[in-house]
């Protein structure tokens, strides 16, 4: 059975940018396989998923950004789709870059949300619409982002991804307040983001996380 430390370090920018690095150092082990697969249980492709994630951190770092982030909704850059049951990003890769410039993407963007946490004061506050967080909960939203949507994109490509424990970890205490706390925690993660089973707790259909300090009202 899994033991929980005693004690929890925050989320910080050097867990975006080691998860961020992981993930980019396991995808590039699949840039000859076919990227227009399908990510996992999602309706996306690998290609898809990834442009997803690199928009994700991208955003995240934009919604700290500015002297006054808005707190009512996001900051309002034009979001598109390319195919009609695509996501819709600001952030795009140009395909005839292949995998390896999708992959610098991705990089780049995890670079920002890295930069920005680092830099932006704790007292800051911006708009999410699962509630309004502080950089360590950026921090934390952009690592499930990176964590669980690798996890999509190997299972399409058939790559090995299993995250670091101890980060799995830092993420659920931080974000997922009512996951069980006794079970291994990069499964317990699939769990809480929908995507699988876990021993004594249905598989979820709905899902959210809680980005919200816990110093800002109870959860």
């Amino acid at each position: 059975m899994y033991t929980a430390p005693v004690s929890r370090g925050p989320v910080t920018a050097d867990d975006v940018e080691f998860a961020v690095r992981r993930a980019v150092g396991a995808l590039r082990e699949a840039e000859a396989a076919d990227w227009d697969a399908k990510a996992g249980s999602l309706e996306w492709s690998c290609w898809e998923t990834v442009e997803h994630l690199a928009d994700d951190l991208f955003s995240y770092a934009a919604q700290l950004g500015p002297a006054r982030p808005p707190l009512d909704r996001g900051v309002p850059f034009v979001w598109s789709r390319r195919t009609p049951k695509g996501p819709a990003n600001v952030v795009f890769a140009d395909r005839d870059a292949g995998p390896a410039g999708l992959l610098q993407v991705l990089e780049a963007s995890g670079a920002l949300l890295t930069a920005v946490v680092r830099t932006a004061p704790a007292t800051v506050r911006a708009h999410h619409v699962f509630g309004a967080a502080d950089p360590e909960g950026f921090a934390a939203m952009g690592v499930v982002e990176t964590l669980v949507h690798v996890h999509d994109v190997a299972t399409g490509l058939e790559v090995d991804w299993t995250p670091d424990a101890g980060l799995c970890d830092r993420v659920l205490a931080r974000l997922f307040p009512h996951a069980p706390a006794d079970t291994e925690r990069w499964p317990t993660l699939l769990w809480a983001t929908g995507r699988a089973e876990l021993p004594g707790h249905a598989r979820l259909t709905r899902w959210r996380w809680y980005g919200a300090p816990r110093s800002d009202g109870d959860r």
